[in-house]
């Protein structure tokens, strides 16, 4: 299928593989792109030198196009930046921040830039900044989210009429009827997160897998609001949040109760009850731990199939 995202990014479905802390290394970047689509590295969770190792690993696995997800309030910022263009690094998604900071820098290096947004005054900004297409979030996200919780049904329209670069959306879209249905809101093409944090390549712990399949309705919920919000999993830890949010607790009492290391905790050491377990409702859907190949071949085809079925509709 060749449309504004295969073309930006030379590849050959306009799927994207989500760059989510803890569970997007060079496996898991390398086995989407591999499969046709466009992989992540998430150096979220990732020291300097860790990211240049994956990025390394990630060119010796593939020869296909893939990208680096970083957020822009990343303590070592201008080290990861530099680790990006000394690594001959193609494509960037940036979140988390203004990207008014890097943009420039990144594309005068010829980097492709995306950037990430929840709403339509970012996403006027990032087009004013120069990035070449945005993923536009939705309520549904796991991990970090918008504060205005905006769905993603809502979302994708309002940006498609705000902005004339291309949109992936992503929120919610873990299967090929979800592809198809962001696409005829306006999307040129998909972030798919949840779906690969549960495939065999992800470097997600185990037990967090496990607890992602086991999910069902209203076990996640948006956590955090007086903070940064993001979409958790329910356990000991999102209990005890829930509990201080209800009794009116500050940011820096939250800030106290989530710690350090939080995420890490849950989503790579398998702590699931005191871990931050960052995850989106489409968990609910999820049930059963694939290659990251298989899931992204099953988007595709059964994107394909609904196509179909709705061009064949007698009305």
């Amino acid at each position: 299928m060749a449309n504004k995202i295969t073309e930006l990014f030379g590849i050959e479905y306009p799927v994207v593989q989500a760059g989510m802390v803890w569970c997007s290394g060079w496996r898991l970047a390398s086995a989407v792109s591999n499969a046709g689509g466009l992989g992540i590295i998430g150096a979220g969770s990732m020291y300097p030198e860790v990211l240049r190792g994956h990025i390394r690993k990630c060119k010796l696995a593939t020869t296909k196009p893939f990208a680096v997800n970083v957020p822009l309030l990343y303590p070592n910022i201008k080290e990861i930046i530099e680790i990006i263009v000394e690594e001959e690094v193609r494509i960037v998604f940036s979140s988390a921040g203004n990207p008014a900071t890097w943009t420039s820098f990144l594309k005068e290096k010829g980097i492709i830039v995306v950037h990430v947004i929840a709403n339509t005054k970012f996403a006027l900004k990032a087009e004013s900044c120069g990035v070449d297409a945005i993923v536009a979030e939705g309520f549904e996200a796991g991990g970090h989210n918008g504060r205005e919780e905006t769905t993603t049904m809502c979302l994708i329209p309002m940006i498609r009429d705000a902005v004339k670069i291309p949109v992936i959306a992503a929120g919610g879209i873990g299967s090929g009827r979800a592809m198809l249905a962001a696409m005829a809101l306006g999307a040129d093409g998909v972030q798919v997160g949840s779906a690969f944090a549960v495939s065999e390549e992800s470097s997600a712990h185990p037990h967090f897998k496990e607890k992602i399949v086991d999910a069902g309705e209203g076990d996640t919920k948006l956590s955090l609001k007086k903070l940064v919000p993001v979409r958790l999993l329910k356990n000991e830890f999102a209990d005890a949040v829930a509990e201080a949010e209800a009794k009116g607790a500050d940011a820096e009492t939250l800030e106290r109760i989530l710690g350090r290391a939080r995420s890490k905790l849950g989503m790579f050491e398998g702590d699931m009850e005191q871990g931050e377990l960052e995850i989106g409702q489409v968990s609910a859907m999820l049930n059963e731990i694939k290659p990251a190949a298989e899931i992204l071949n099953g988007i595709w085809e059964a994107f394909l199939q609904e196509k179909e079925r709705l061009c064949n509709l007698k009305l």
